[in-house]
């Protein structure tokens, strides 16, 4: 790929960027409701200053006056964000949203990425066995299960695992990364005990998911099967499972493998549903307790980190395609 191409592709994520900060903070300004008000009364019975003063000194805080003009305010949060600042809390006081992301994101990075390859594991070994065996039962059982799976939204799954894993048969806990008795670290029972609080919240994503990756590689592997190179292996006398194995899912599996991180960012934008169900101290967490509470600064820092995310899962995935399938070349 040449330095052209790259640039050109750089570039783009750059202003769609910047257009996704333009956007944020213009559509959450246009959100009523905000949480600095009750802030600056607290402020103020607590420090014993005037209203106007306790606006002023939370405005320095956080970044964000609601009493100033938009394009101060951008101008404002646009110089916040070249020095990497992304505010306060307004609900999490002293609380930089810096910190928020900081420790929640390895939360929801470790759920998403165990229920990521989970899902597509399944969803390839499925998918090439029913372009493989299209006359078989699995295929219209897939087919309804995938269809019902992208129908149903995200958090009423979350929400019958719940009520049935968690407060019917009791085999799951309801809420929490981990239980309190629990000494964080490296250590076996901490491990254990990490993987037992999100195994819910990892089954509701791969429930959701599995039957998109099931489609999506029978369809690649229903087009590889009509290329010549198959209908040459099978004239030579190769074995179906080598066919299969060599031939069909070593190429379908080539675009599958790009959607990952395409993936993995649609994910982390739709976890505040999930989370706030089992009340997971993720990303989607906090997003979702900082919309509920009109708290703009941590919206505005979550959605830009997502957006961060989702434009560069694009580009790697962008680039990658050409370098894993040679079929395929980037335009210039």
């Amino acid at each position: 790929m040449s330095l052209r191409v790259l640039a050109k592709r750089v570039g783009n994520a750059i202003i769609t960027l910047v257009l996704a900060v333009i956007l944020t903070f213009v559509l959450l300004r246009l959100t009523p409701g905000s949480a600095i008000d009750n802030w600056a009364r607290q402020y103020a019975i607590q420090y014993q200053v005037t209203l106007e003063e306790a606006y002023r000194r939370i405005a320095l805080m956080i970044n964000y006056n609601p009493k100033e003009p938009i394009p101060s305010q951008f101008v404002r949060y646009a110089k916040g964000l070249l020095h990497g600042n992304l505010g306060v809390s307004m609900i999490y006081q002293n609380r930089t949203v810096n910190d928020i992301i900081a420790s929640a994101l390895p939360w929801t990075t470790f759920v998403l990425t165990i229920a990521l390859l989970i899902s597509f594991t399944i969803g390839m070994l499925l998918g090439v066995n029913m372009a493989w065996k299209r006359s078989s039962w699995l295929e219209p059982v897939i087919a309804v299960y995938a269809i019902l799976s992208t129908a149903i939204p995200d958090f009423i799954f979350a929400i019958l695992l719940l009520v049935i894993f968690a407060y019917g048969l009791q085999w799951f806990p309801i809420n929490g990364a981990y239980d309190p008795y629990v000494t964080p670290g490296f250590n076996l029972t901490f491990i254990l005990n990490v993987l037992y609080h999100a195994a819910l919240p990892i089954l509701t994503y791969v429930l959701t998911n599995i039957g998109g990756w099931t489609l999506g590689m029978k369809g690649a592997a229903v087009s590889v099967l009509g290329e010549d190179y198959v209908t040459a292996a099978r004239a030579r006398g190769i074995s179906d499972r080598k066919i299969m194995k060599n031939y069909v899912r070593k190429n379908a599996i080539l675009p599958q493998i790009t959607g990952l991180a395409i993936s993995f960012g649609g994910m982390l934008g739709g976890s505040a549903l999930i989370e706030n169900s089992f009340s997971y101290p993720g990303m989607g967490y906090y997003l979702g307790q900082a919309i509920g509470q009109r708290d703009y600064t941590v919206m505005q820092g979550m959605f830009l980190f997502m957006s961060i995310v989702m434009i560069f899962a694009n580009l790697i995935a962008d680039l990658l395609y050409a370098k894993l399938d040679p079929r395929v070349k980037i335009e210039e």
